[in-house]
């Protein structure tokens, strides 16, 4: 494949007026996969890359527009009760003429946008999202119900080292979900956070683990928040290490922008590698608990320590996971690619998380916002009270136990404030989510 880029393209880039916010979507795929505009919409439509214009590209970069939390088309509601929602799940499958269906896992490092660009595809508000890492702290599945179509997204929480759950405590769901969930799945989204200059020139380290151990699977590659990226031209250069200058098995070639050479390469690994033996980090070098626990030798480790990219990503898409029009790009996509298969719920099924899951991660997500450093991570909280009223409200009160009497100051903050933000805000989020009025009332006491 060879995507060509001249100069003026670079020069009309450097020269665009600053704007607050610049979006793209772009997904590289062969011409013989779709025929040119065949699936017009909001966003790129899909276009085999060597068809896609730079004028094209540039316009859509310097649309400007600002990015919200998209409700979309959807409009049924998550039930406010345990026993409706599980009624709902356990319900058979209102199966169309011609089922289609996906398993999608959505993976990436910690912070990439996991869960924003699953509530996005969703059109509805049910994950958890924060700027702190390990928001998400187990699996949990959203549907995605048009036509005969059925798409299954796998939120997982932010891949993580056993070295890391246990020095800081965390679940060890962080380490099993991510992994039963891409072995559970059709296609797998690679999503990156390419607004962080230390980490976007490569995958994770765990990310390529996972895609090792299951080479079988299709993957796609997501570059997200590229409205924060200042200097548009940086895109195709990023996507040529995250791909190994390779996407759908073909060579991709940026001329002009740029340049990979098999030397430069080489001597890129030499130094990772050298770079890798006279580690002394924080985490231990592979060893056969290693081996045993993934699947994958020691060898096989140490290559990919020295590896940046993946070279078998079937297309690569650019967005902003909060926008609605360039995440719809992503969603057409998925629709295309779902396979003739019964459905797996019904169609009114949204999630497979419990009322109560939505909201103690609601409120969890506000924790994490507003608290500052280890804070948040060391509340619990537990449900006191859930009741539907006649007038079809729906009161809650939730109870959180904090370790320590200077967390406490944090949490109630001054004149109640912050606990009175939390909950002014988390019941927004639960009105979205249910559909009906929240009355939600959080209080805090010292943990024993």
């Amino acid at each position: 494949m060879a995507i060509r880029v001249g100069e003026s393209f670079v020069r009309r880039c450097l020269r665009a007026p600053a704007r607050p916010l610049l979006l793209a979507t772009v997904s590289l795929r062969p011409r013989a996969a779709f025929r040119p505009g065949a699936l017009s919409g909001h966003g790129f439509p899909f276009t085999p890359a060597c068809s896609v214009s730079s004028s094209a590209f540039l316009d859509r970069l310097l649309k400007g527009k600002m990015p919200g939390v998209d409700q979309g088309p959807c409009q049924q509601p998550v039930p406010p009760d345990r026993a409706g929602q599980l009624s709902l799940l356990l319900r058979p499958p209102d199966q169309p003429e011609n089922p289609k269906t996906l398993r999608v896992a959505v993976i990436g490092a910690p912070n990439a946008g996991k869960s924003t660009l699953t509530n996005q595809l969703l059109g509805r508000k049910l994950f958890a999202v924060s700027q702190k890492v390990h928001t998400t702290r187990s699996r949990a599945l959203g549907v995605i119900t048009m036509d005969n179509t059925q798409i299954i997204l796998l939120d997982t929480p932010g891949l993580t080292t056993p070295f890391k759950v246990k020095r800081h405590q965390l679940e060890n769901s962080l380490l099993v979900d991510p992994l039963n969930s891409l072995r559970e799945a059709d296609l797998v989204v690679v999503l990156v956070d390419i607004s962080d200059k230390w980490t976007r020139d490569r995958l994770d380290f765990e990310v390529l683990k996972c895609l090792t151990l299951n080479p079988h699977i299709p993957a796609v590659l997501v570059l997200n928040k590229v409205d924060l990226l200042k200097n548009k031209a940086l895109l195709l250069d990023i996507t040529a290490k995250l791909t190994e200058g390779v996407v759908n098995g073909q060579r991709l070639r940026v001329r002009d922008v740029v340049k990979i050479l098999q030397k430069e390469r080489d001597e890129m690994q030499m130094k990772a590698k050298t770079a890798l033996e006279a580690q002394t980090g924080e985490e231990p070098c592979p060893n056969s608990d290693t081996q045993d626990q993934t699947g994958l030798s020691r060898e096989q480790l140490r290559t990919l320590k020295s590896r940046k990219g993946w070279s078998h990503f079937k297309d690569v898409f650019m967005l902003c996971a909060a926008d609605g029009e360039d995440v719809e790009t992503l969603k057409r996509y998925l629709m295309v690619a779902a396979k003739p298969g019964p459905w797996h719920y019904h169609s009114d099924v949204l999630t497979d998380q419990s009322p109560e899951d939505i909201c103690v991660n609601a409120v969890r997500e506000k924790l994490l916002e507003y608290l500052p450093q280890e804070v948040p991570y060391t509340i619990s909280q537990h449900i006191e009270l859930w009741r539907e009223t006649e007038d079809g409200k729906l009161d809650i009160s939730v109870k959180l136990h904090v370790k320590k009497n200077s967390h406490m100051t944090m949490v109630i903050g001054p004149g109640g404030q912050v606990m009175a933000r939390i909950a002014r805000e988390a019941g927004e989020d639960l009105t979205n989510a249910f559909m009906c009025e929240v009355r939600l009332k959080i209080s805090a006491t010292l943990k024993n």
